[in-house]
């Protein structure tokens, strides 16, 4: 870049290209959502779409509504498209390629990538690409999150960088293969091209900005955009005191051995770089909750994100980071070890990062979220048809300096929604009976986490049914003095009363006959602060609402209220000093 250019570019002139750019971004997202066949995506928005560098596959534009880890994992997802490219000597304008490889610039085996070159003059210009969450890609459990699935070829079908698209032209072969190996492959079509479509529009989107503002400037401003979110990430970490911080947790188990796995942080701070080592942690495991080296990285991207808000998300926010992530490990696993629940250990990585971060900047400090999405299938036929129905739930957020956590929020790997009720029980044969906040499952705090919920389902048609979870065993934590949320909980009906999974957070071949009902009771959020210097108005509030029950009021709050639900001030004053010794 010519100082020539780089003068042009005025502060003005940049803020209006990067809307343009994250207006594109958006476009496609939206074009995606509106189009796709599965609620996953169409109502959850579980999909996103980016812009990315024609040569490193670095992260340059994302918008504002599609998921932060899949903006991640893609620049990884385009780096291996780039690689395949090289290997084969061959690219042109019209290829597209598809490819849902979890070791390899994935997640899990049901999101699909599709990235897509933009050539100028005869040069792949940025790279486009999308990616959306399948319903169903086959594999032993319907909807893919398999509790006990030992190795990838029981999660489902594996899909290396191939040509979907060739000079225009689609590769029906490739079609073919992907129809044969899905339960509901009409639903998979309806996605893919709304994929394809939002591609589409990106092209000719950026086509016409390239046209308007030339090929130069737009190269100019990426360079900026990066400079300037490194610059920002810097001066965040700088703003740091110096040293080194440590935090730990646990998953339940793997689903298969009943044990709990540690993931484990050492954040080291040296002026304006950061260590983020995870040595420490457990080795790889047999069951589906492993994760891969590029989904640790786009993790961190995404809590990186949440801590430091002001910094622009694009690859230049990553420079100043250093990774230490073991080989071998449940953060670095290797084909073909299972990743179906990649969800719940990028989860609990987004927790230590929050806990470690908040030793060094209490100002910055988050209790822990819910930290599982409850991947919960159920499937069966439909009068004669085949239907799966899979979703996530949600739970509370961690409390924080400033505010109360959110009550039934998504996780923070994500800025998806929950799928509603409604569409639910359109699209598949079963009613809930339930659909509400959980009282007492907030950790108690000054700032109280957010609400976790509860759910309960009908079957409407003899189902199979399988959860995916965590949260069972060890509960969302609660920092600077915060308690810790209730923990997580599942029941289904038999004819005996109601049972429990054995790993209690995962099971699979559940089979139920229609009219039995299955409940999931999701955790809410870590508490912030003492509870004890919660304004004990903010407490009576909350037992009016049904968040807090009036024992967890005196036992957690030390707020004694009387049969009219009043505030015995004499009594709370007493049981508060009391607590406080």
């Amino acid at each position: 870049m010519s100082d020539a250019e780089a003068a042009a570019l005025d502060p003005v002139t940049l803020a209006v290209l990067k809307g343009r750019l994250e207006q594109i971004v958006d476009e496609m997202d939206a074009t995606l959502y509106r189009s796709a066949f599965n609620p996953t995506i169409a109502e959850a928005k579980d999909a996103c779409h980016g812009l990315y560098d024609p040569v490193t596959g670095d992260t340059l534009v994302q918008g504002a509504n599609g998921l932060p880890i899949f903006v991640g994992a893609m620049a990884f997802a385009v780096r291996a498209v780039i690689a395949k490219v090289k290997e084969d000597g061959d690219v042109a304008d019209g290829d597209i390629f598809l490819f849902n490889d979890p070791y390899d610039g994935g997640t899990h085996l049901n999101d699909f990538r599709l990235v897509r070159p933009l050539f100028r003059n005869g040069e792949v210009f940025c790279w486009m690409a999308s990616v959306g969450h399948w319903l169903d890609i086959g594999g032993n459990v319907a909807g893919g999150y398999n509790p006990k699935a030992t190795e990838s070829f029981q999660e489902g079908v594996r899909i290396p960088p191939v040509k979907l698209y060739e000079k225009g032209v689609l590769r029906k072969d490739i079609i073919s293969i992907l129809e044969a190996n899905s339960r509901v492959p009409t639903s998979n079509w309806g996605d893919m091209n709304g994929q394809l479509n939002a591609l589409e529009l990106g092209v000719r989107r950026m086509v016409a900005l390239l046209d308007e503002y030339g090929d130069q400037t737009i190269a100019t401003a990426f360079t900026a955009f990066s400079d300037r979110s490194e610059a920002l990430m810097r001066a965040a970490i700088s703003a740091l005191p110096d040293g080194s911080y440590s935090f730990s947790d646990v998953l339940d188990n793997d689903g298969i051995v009943d044990e709990t796995l540690a993931v484990t942080l050492k954040a080291t701070v040296e002026g304006d770089r950061m260590t983020l080592d995870f040595t420490g942690s457990s080795p790889a495991c047999k069951g589906p909750i492993n994760i891969s080296r590029s989904t640790t990285v786009a993790a961190c991207y995404v809590a990186l994100k949440h801590l430091f808000t002001d910094v622009p998300a694009n690859a230049g926010c990553l420079r100043p980071i250093d990774f230490v992530i073991p080989e071998g490990s449940i953060l670095g696993a290797e084909a073909p070890k299972p990743v179906a629940g990649y969800t719940e250990t990028i989860l609990r990585l987004i927790g230590v990062i929050f806990g470690a971060i908040a030793q060094a900047d209490p100002d910055r400090a988050l209790g822990g979220p819910f930290g599982t999405i409850n991947a919960l299938s159920i499937s069966g036929h439909d009068h004669g048809r085949r239907f799966v129905m899979f979703s996530f739930f949600g739970g509370g957020l961690g409390g924080s300096p400033k505010s109360d956590g959110l009550n039934h929020a998504n996780n923070p790997i994500s800025t998806a929604t929950i799928p509603p009720v409604e569409i639910l029980e359109a699209a598949y044969p079963v009613m809930f009976t339930r659909w509400g906040l959980r009282p007492d499952s907030a950790g108690p705090g000054c700032h109280r986490g957010g609400v976790g919920a509860v759910y309960e389902i009908e079957t409407l048609r003899p189902s199979d049914v399988a959860l995916l979870g965590e949260r069972g065993k060890a509960p969302p934590f609660g920092v600077a003095g915060g308690g810790p949320a209730a923990m997580n909980r599942f029941y289904w009906q038999t004819d005996e009363g109601e049972e429990s999974p054995p790993m209690v957070s995962k099971i699979t071949d559940l089979h139920l006959p229609a009219g039995r009902r299955v409940r999931l009771e999701s955790p809410g959020g870590g508490g912030w602060g003492d509870p004890l210097t919660r304004p004990v108005e903010r407490v009576k509030r909350d037992v009016e609402l049904g968040f807090v029950s009036v024992a967890s009021a005196e036992r957690d709050y030390g707020v004694i209220l009387d049969k009219e639900g009043e505030i015995d001030i004499a009594a709370t004053e007493s049981r508060r000093k009391e607590h406080a010794k």
